[in-house]
This record gives C-alpha cells, structure tokens and sequence, in this order.
C-alpha cells in the first residue's frame, strides 16, 4: 500500500514524493547540460581555426567532398539554432556559425552535414526518428483522451469485456511513451552525427588533429542534453503509466 501525507486539505502519497524528487533531478542535469553546451560552445568560439574556414565554408566543402547536392546553406537568427530541414532541403546555420571560422562553429556545423549524410546513406536509426514523428504527434494529442475514455468505460458504460476500458486506457498509455522512443532513437542518430562530423573534419583538412578536442568537447556537450530529454521523457512516462494503473487499481495486481 503507499503511503499518504496530509497538508490541509491535500494528500500526496509516497510515489508522487519520488516522482518529484526525479523531475527535480531531471531539470538539475537538463540545466547542467545546457551550461555545458554553452560554455563549451563559447569557449571554442574564441579558438579561430588554423584553416581560416567558417561554418558555411565548411558546409560546402563537406557537400562536395561527400557528393552532395540539392541542398541548400540557410542563415538563421541566434545561437546555436543550426538544423537541418530535409523536407526543404536546406542546412540552416545560426548567426554564431554561418560566417564564424571557429572550432566550434566548423564542428556545430559539420555536425549538420552528419544528418545530410544520414538521410543520404539511408541510416537506420535516422529514417525510423523520421518515421516516428508523425506517430509520436498523433500519440500524444490521443494519449489524454483514451485514458479518459477507458475511465468512462470502466466506471459508466456497461460492456461485455470488463477489461476493455482498461485496455482502452493502455492504449493511450502506449501512445503517450512514444515521445519516450522518439528521445530514445534520437541519441544515437545525434552521436553518429557527431562521430561522423569529427571523422570529415579532419579528413577533408578542416581541422587538424590537435584541433579535434575542442571539436569534440563542444559535440559531446551536445549530446548531454539529447540524454538529459531521454531521462526526462522516461521519468514522465513511468510517472503516467503508474498513475494510470492506480486509476484502475492494477497497481498491485
């Protein structure tokens, strides 16, 4: 049985104390990976590369060292914005990397062209993140919903199966966690991207080998905040998912 504290009028149970306890600990690491993104960044931003190369050069390179074409270099306001846009075929680069011949810009950048080359060579992880956009977008505008009617179902409306409204509810159970896979997949496209943007700098004499750190300093405090999402993501679910089942009083089953 959980525990349950009184304050006034409320009663929270024991469960909700740990839910909090790790939403806290999630926004603590989410706020450490955005400092070190922007520390990193700003660091290695102040370290011109011995190449001269900015961002956009950079970008240009990349595509027709890898045999790119079709796609298009954007500029866009603010720092650290950069993505790509493959529907609009166009890499947008930020303010602080278009025209920056930084460490960090070229590595931010090269990053970008990561993703091209993903979508290019048909990369698994990337084609299903693509594939589960649309999925995870219907899912989460029906999770709150199905929950809702598997309630009805269950305490109103009279049906054959008595578990229907329970199975109803995990529906939307199952659809709620897809945010939780789509955070999931996206690490490991994100690191590829990284490992490969390190790999072209420094084969298409970008960057030289000493320069690398830095690169690699500014990639790995980005995907710290891809995992931050992934922690946060499944702490939410889980979170649901218990809730859900109390609701029903499966919990204990």
């Amino acid at each position: 049985m959980p525990y349950y504290y009184g304050y006034g009028y409320g009663y929270y149970s024991q469960e909700y104390f740990w839910f909090l306890g790790a939403i806290l600990l999630c926004m603590l690491f989410s706020g450490i990976a955005s400092y070190k993104v922007k520390s990193s960044f700003e660091k290695y931003d102040k370290v011109r590369t011995r190449t001269g190369t900015t961002g956009s050069t950079a970008v240009r390179r990349l595509f027709q060292a890898n045999g790119v074409y079709g796609i298009s270099i954007g500029k866009v306001a603010g720092q650290l914005s950069d993505h790509y846009h493959p529907k609009k075929a166009v890499v947008n680069l930020s303010e602080s990397t278009h025209d920056s011949c930084s460490v960090a810009a070229v590595a931010v950048a090269a990053h970008e062209v990561g993703h091209v080359m993903q979508k290019q060579e048909r990369y698994w992880f990337y084609n299903l993140r693509t594939a589960l956009v649309p999925v995870v977008n219907v899912g989460t505008f029906l999770a709150i919903p199905l929950v809702l009617l598997g309630i009805l179902m269950e305490t109103v409306i009279q049906v054959s199966d008595p578990d229907l409204g329970f199975k109803v509810a995990m529906i939307g159970v199952v659809l709620y966690g897809g945010s939780m896979v789509f955070a999931l997949v996206t690490l490991p496209v994100e690191l590829d991207a990284s490992r490969r943007a390190k790999r072209m700098l420094v084969q298409e004499g970008i960057l030289y080998e000493d320069e690398l750190p830095g690169a690699s300093k500014v990639l790995s405090a980005a995907a710290m905040t891809y995992l931050a999402s992934l922690v946060t993501s499944m702490v939410y679910f889980l979170r649901f998912l218990f809730y859900v089942l109390q609701l029903f009083g499966r919990s204990r089953d």
